[in-house]
């Protein structure tokens, strides 16, 4: 296999915070920003779990989640307030916010607020969608399609390079096998890794079941914590997490989120294993 290489994995999101320098970096939130309260209590406790661990902290949740399985599901609540809802809990807790974005007109705005824009694993062949973040400047974190070998993400983060912006990120979250099911193929990490990006793995999203319950999808968030745990094994350089104060009351994605309250548990074991990984 002929795989790109780039010479530097260490980059720079802000606040002297990077990503692939050999620590551990955790994005978490809400699936979606369901409310400006909800979102500062998500952030308030995830960003206290990781100062407790010594974790660097990203805040992360979707002003809209334009791929719904149905027309009647909240999608969010919209650019405008989301936007909203993202400032200000970067400005309470000075941590750097991520967010995704699905049309390419919607960068340049979303990139005024967010440090880390995110491409839809849905998305992640769309050329123009593709040109348009990477001409923002920000990092850009680009979610591996369920159908997506994970050699031709290669070409998926060649074109936001094309544009000059090598801040990239590649995550891993599953890949479909038959309906409603994914599983995680570990050996993705270690072959997107070796194209040069630091990556990263969405332990989330990889237990969910797409539309595994007619008009929304599923989710076994029991498994969230042996596959994070195996991927901390195998080596990562960030974790992708929804968190909920009550999953099961989530807008969106509750069957796959953690528990707010169970969440420094997770992370406390992951980085143990994360630091013999880079021990070995």
């Amino acid at each position: 296999m002929n795989l790109p290489v780039k010479p530097d994995l260490d980059i720079s999101i802000n606040n002297g915070m990077n990503i692939g320098s050999g620590n551990l970096v955790i994005i978490a939130g809400p699936c979606v920003a369901e409310s400006k309260e909800l979102c500062l209590k998500v952030a308030a406790g995830a960003m206290q779990c990781c100062m407790d661990l010594g974790l660097k902290y990203v805040f992360k949740a979707s002003f809209d989640k334009a791929n719904r399985t149905s027309v009647k599901s909240f999608r969010g609540p919209g650019m405008d307030e989301g936007l909203e809802i993202l400032s200000t809990v970067k400005k309470e807790f000075e941590c750097p916010v991520l967010t995704d974005v699905h049309e390419p007109w919607q960068c340049e705005t979303v990139a005024e607020v967010a440090d880390i824009l995110q491409i839809p694993a849905f998305l992640c062949r769309q050329t123009d969608l593709l040109l348009a973040a990477g001409h923002t400047g920000r990092l850009i974190n680009i979610k591996k399609g369920q159908f997506m070998a994970p050699e031709d993400m290669a070409q998926v983060a060649e074109k936001v390079a094309s544009t000059g912006n090598s801040k990239i990120t590649l995550t891993e979250r599953g890949a479909s096998f038959g309906y409603h099911n994914l599983v995680v193929d570990y050996r993705s990490l270690v072959i997107m890794r070796a194209m040069g990006y630091p990556v990263i793995f969405d332990a989330t999203h990889s237990v969910q079941l797409p539309g595994g319950n007619g008009t929304s999808s599923g989710g076994k968030r029991e498994f969230v914590a042996p596959l994070a745990r195996a991927a901390a094994a195998v080596g990562i350089d960030g974790l992708f997490l929804e968190t909920h104060p009550c999953p099961d009351k989530a807008l969106s994605d509750g069957p796959n989120s953690v528990p707010l309250d169970q969440l420094k548990t997770l992370l406390k074991s992951v980085k143990e294993i994360h630091e013999l990984t880079r021990q070995s």
